[in-house]
């Protein structure tokens, strides 16, 4: 098979010989984290060196507005003196980095905080505990959101739900069948569509208007993880920020992609040298937060939420005493995250409360969902 280049594919190659064909979400599972060849648990995917670039590595002032964000929620939360501040997924650490020496404007803030980092890949681990080395405070990791402690929380996750496991189906004869992942007669990856229909109750809520030869995608793990947030925050006060790419409006569509050294590849081939995703439903995460009883605001674009919290303000300030060159930068970053050819509009922005909290900023109660 051609696959053989890649460690993990003979491993995948070899479970489908002895079991038979697996489903996308489990061949996405091994991909990302096989605890030898996933791409997340053998190195750092992330920066010019790596498969992607995210938002905090393009500008500090995606970080720093969010942590003025968070500064902001805090406040509208009573200031608890005890705050766990909870990133899902957090790369490199920059992100965090940025948050923390700029919610350090607020007093108190920073005194009631404990940092949560819920990150299984090592390699990352290692880069996040360097880039907060200066924040003086020292982070709590942990494999699993279960494992975080409970107690007044805000959650931040940028770019975490595009890279949780989907499952993908099609539509035929009037039913669901599942799509799943087999070997051709040359022994590649393929695939291949399961014999039986599925019921699976997400299909039917989010996909009623399905045509024959649709493809829909539904993310299990996504979903649990807003049931434990709505969890969590039926006893204690809390707010979730999540900023991804995807559609507002659930719709049929295959939206699986692989990205290898900042260059499309095929999800198929060279499993594990390349960074799995699929775009974000934003509209299913509303409906599983409202199952949840959570308060849900948006989404709306990353443009919108960025120059919303005064990124334009914060562009001008850093731009002052600089060189042409620098400030140059500045005005390129800041194209980058807002323009709607960019990051501005593919990218949204979502948030979630605990009941009886306001509307964190810039969200107002018309954004409700």
């Amino acid at each position: 098979m051609s696959q053989t280049s890649s460690p993990l594919a003979k491993i995948i190659a070899d479970e489908i010989a002895r079991t038979g064909p697996i489903t996308l979400e489990h061949y996405m599972s091994l991909c990302l984290g096989h605890p030898e060849y996933g791409v997340y648990t053998a190195r750092d995917p992330i920066g010019t060196a790596g498969d992607f670039t995210t938002s905090p590595e393009i500008s500090q002032m995606f970080g720093e507005l969010i942590g003025l964000w968070a500064a902001s929620v805090w406040q509208t939360m009573g200031s608890p003196q005890e705050l766990h501040l909870i990133e899902l997924g957090p790369g490199r650490g920059t992100l965090m980095s940025d948050a923390l020496r700029a919610a350090r404007a607020l007093p108190g803030f920073i005194d009631a905080l404990s940092v949560h980092l819920v990150e299984t890949s090592q390699p990352l681990r290692a880069k996040q505990a360097e880039s907060l080395k200066a924040s003086g405070i020292t982070p709590n990791w942990h494999k699993d959101f279960a494992n975080v402690p409970t107690g007044p929380s805000i959650i931040i996750a940028n770019e975490f739900f595009d890279a949780l496991p989907i499952r993908q189906f099609e539509r035929k004869n009037n039913q669901w069948h599942e799509r799943l992942i087999g070997l051709d007669e040359r022994g590649d990856f393929t695939f291949q569509i399961a014999d039986a229909p599925n019921t699976h109750p997400l299909l039917t809520a989010l996909f009623p208007k399905a045509s024959e030869g649709d493809i829909a995608e539904i993310c299990p793990a996504a979903h649990e993880m807003i049931e434990a947030v709505g969890t969590r925050f039926q006893t204690t006060p809390g707010a979730a920020l999540i900023i991804d790419y995807g559609h507002g409006i659930s719709g049929t569509s295959d939206t699986l992609q692989a990205v290898a050294k900042h260059k499309y590849a095929d999800p198929l081939v060279h499993p594990g040298l390349a960074d799995l995703t699929a775009h974000v439903d934003f509209a299913a995460l509303v409906q599983s937060a409202d199952k949840a009883e959570l308060t849900s605001y948006g989404p709306i674009s990353q443009g919108d939420l960025l120059i919303g919290l005064g990124l334009h303000e914060r562009a001008t300030a850093l731009s002052q005493n600089t060189t042409s060159a620098q400030a140059r930068d500045i005005a390129q970053s800041q194209q980058r995250l807002t323009a709607p050819d960019q990051m501005g509009t593919l990218f949204k922005a979502l948030a979630f409360t605990s009941a009886g909290l306001a509307p964190p900023a810039p969200f107002t109660v018309s954004d409700r969902s």
